[in-house]
């Protein structure tokens, strides 16, 4: 699932962001950034490559802490998280952090709230977030698992413009195809990538659907595990 013998190379032209598969993907730029590298347990996985330099994980499910503390200890990359969840991950470099703006590893990032829980096998661990990441002039938002809320148009209006919004669409457990199209109309992003969707039955969506209600708002780019999208 993971192979550094992958090429990866940036010598200032785009930006690349890899799809995984469900909530991960890899920003590919003068860093290589992964975020909620859920890899093993995972039927749609795509192979992550190079050897990355950050590590970014929205909160403690499963499917989303997935294989950070595996990639963090061979890889010598460091993680970051809520600050709960960090004081749970033991003989890795972590940077445990609240809601608010920081500066790791020469990324800069904004970690933000989402509507979601997060917990290991029951036990409650922080809250849920999302990211944002500046890098290379280019503004991109990962939601993490979460539904709407109004507080996104803030996201716009304090680190905008936004060029990718990468946002949950299945349902159940986060926003579905409608509630992810307000998200649009809130964050104002260039393009959005639907994600989290069809990895299980409980997620099924259409991604035609959510790229119908969008309609103009947007740029929609449905993108397949494995594939990715230069901006």
């Amino acid at each position: 699932m993971f192979n550094p013998s992958l090429p990866y190379s940036y010598e200032g032209d785009a930006m690349r962001i890899r799809y995984i598969g469900h909530a991960a993907f890899q920003i590919v730029g003068s860093k290589n950034v992964i975020i909620d590298p859920f890899l093993h347990g995972n039927p749609v996985a795509a192979e992550l490559e190079g050897k990355p330099d950050l590590i970014l994980v929205t909160h403690a499910h499963g499917d989303h802490l997935g294989d950070a503390v595996e990639l963090s200890k061979r890889y010598d990359a460091p993680i970051v998280c809520m600050y709960d969840l960090a004081q749970h991950l033991r003989g890795v470099n972590v940077y445990g952090m609240n809601y608010g703006p920081a500066t790791i590893e020469g990324v800069k990032i904004v970690m933000v709230p989402a509507w979601h829980s997060s917990s290991i096998n029951g036990q409650e661990i922080g809250s849920a977030a999302g990211y944002i990441i500046k890098m290379d002039g280019k503004t991109i938002y990962h939601a993490g698992d979460t539904f709407v809320f109004s507080d996104m148009a803030l996201f716009n209006e304090l680190y905008g413009p936004i060029d990718v919004a990468l946002l949950p669409i299945g349902g159940y457990f986060t926003m579905g195809p409608r509630e992810a199209a307000k998200a649009v109309e809130l964050l104002k992003p260039k393009i959005v990538v639907p994600m989290h969707y069809n990895t299980f039955p409980p997620i099924r969506q259409d991604p035609e659907e959510f790229k119908r209600l969008v309609g103009d708002k947007a740029k929609v780019e449905i993108l397949k595990p494995g594939e990715e999208l230069e901006v």
